[in-house]
């Protein structure tokens, strides 16, 4: 898949540099070239001779090593890479890079490169969350490098929260994409609209869905992998946002309304992912509905129907829609494309296994204005979403 293509891994000392293994099994699979580079504290943790004998190429530590080549050592690898690859990358690395710090093989070649450098954070929960780190992150993603997000669970250390080194598959897709596109949306303006909304009862109480944001999330971060300019509008979700995406952060269905009519006119391309409340309370309380030996009577009103109102005034925009059903899937995926003028709509059965709110995978069907009709079995949710993107893509440039 990936042949004639070079990696670069930078392996730092974090305690997930054993995984770096399987990012060079992996993507030796796919039949990339890969050449990697240790920092003297991954030494410490996994050897250098595992990385040899699965890249089957020489590793690079030492700045001073007598060279392979009669060339500068880190000149070559960066001139020859079409990624570079950090990961796991720590907090040092990150301020290394972010503060022009060039001090071993590593970041010096990180500086000689002219090549996507791609980072994929992997720390204690604190230290990611440590605002010098974020500065840093933001710093350097303004000047043009990429991020894979870290994922949450228990750490190395016990603690619980976001800071792991990010599932490898996602990874390996990651810089697939990246290769494949090679910012092939860059110039392009994306909103994307993603998580439930709530709807408040009274101070303590609101009416919401199941939706976790996930979907929409992952359309953002690949959009903006591919050199997009990205929006996302979310409403309550645990979700991080994607590295270099604008958040706007809502919580009502008419809140979202507002956000996405205030900033749709510059779009190019409208993904609306998000679980919006169909109705609000027609009052909401000021105060803690007390409970009593009767049954609690709630009066709703219509919210507006935001991709409706979207459809009536998009123009030469392209409008992407989404429908959970758990019925008559490809049925009622084509009326609302014709109710609501849309170019495709992406639905599922939330019924299916593997597919739906919460889930980190999904199965989907496309349909386009044409009637053409493409199912998706279940696979990733960012894979998904480079699939959406792919086809939001191929319909701009049959447009142009």
């Amino acid at each position: 898949m990936l042949k004639d293509i070079n990696v670069l891994l930078g392996v730092t000392g974090g305690i997930a540099a054993y995984k770096a293994c399987d990012i060079v099994s992996g993507l030796k699979r796919i039949n990339a070239n890969v050449d990697v580079i240790m920092t003297k504290s991954a030494t410490e943790l996994v050897s250098p001779n595992t990385f040899q004998a699965l890249s089957r190429n020489a590793v690079i530590i030492d700045i001073f090593d007598t060279p392979r080549y009669w060339n500068i050592e880190h000149i070559s690898l960066a001139q020859k890479s079409h990624v570079l690859l950090v990961a796991p990358a720590t907090a040092n690395i990150i301020g290394k890079v972010a503060n022009g710090i060039a001090d071993d093989m590593l970041s010096t070649t990180i500086m000689a490169s002219t090549a996507k450098v791609v980072f994929a954070p992997a720390m204690n929960t604190k230290m990611y969350e440590n605002k010098i780190v974020q500065q840093n992150i933001e710093k350097l993603i303004s000047l043009g490098y990429q991020f894979i997000e870290p994922a949450s669970g228990r750490l190395a250390c016990g603690d619980i929260g976001i800071g792991k080194l990010a599932d490898i598959n996602e990874i390996i897709r990651f810089i697939v994409n990246i290769v494949k596109s090679d910012g092939d949306l860059k110039g392009k303006k994306i909103l994307v609209t993603a998580g439930p909304t709530r709807e408040a009862i009274d101070p303590v109480r609101f009416i919401s869905n199941y939706s976790t944001g996930k979907m929409g999330y992952s359309i953002a971060k690949a959009a903006s992998t591919r050199g997009a300019e990205v929006i996302l509008i979310s409403g309550p979700t645990a979700l991080h946002a994607p590295p270099g995406v604008k958040l706007i952060k809502i919580n009502t269905a008419l809140e979202m309304y507002d956000a996405v009519m205030d900033n749709f006119k510059e779009q190019n391309i409208i993904i609306k992912s998000a679980a919006v409340s169909d109705y609000r309370l027609k009052v909401i309380s000021e105060h803690k509905i007390k409970k009593d030996e009767g049954n609690l009577n709630l009066s709703l009103v219509r919210n507006p129907d935001i991709l409706y109102e979207l459809g009536k005034i998009k123009e030469d925009r392209m409008l992407i829609g989404f429908a959970a059903e758990s019925d008559n899937v490809v049925k009622n995926a084509k009326d609302k494309i014709l109710g609501k003028n849309l170019d495709f709509i992406v639905a599922n059965d939330i019924t299916e296994e593997g597919a739906g709110f919460g889930t980190d995978t999904n199965i989907v069907t496309i349909v386009d204005m044409d009637g053409n009709i493409e199912r998706i079995e279940k696979t990733s949710k960012i894979d998904i979403a480079h699939r959406i993107l792919d086809k939001a893509k191929q319909m701009l440039e049959v447009r142009s």
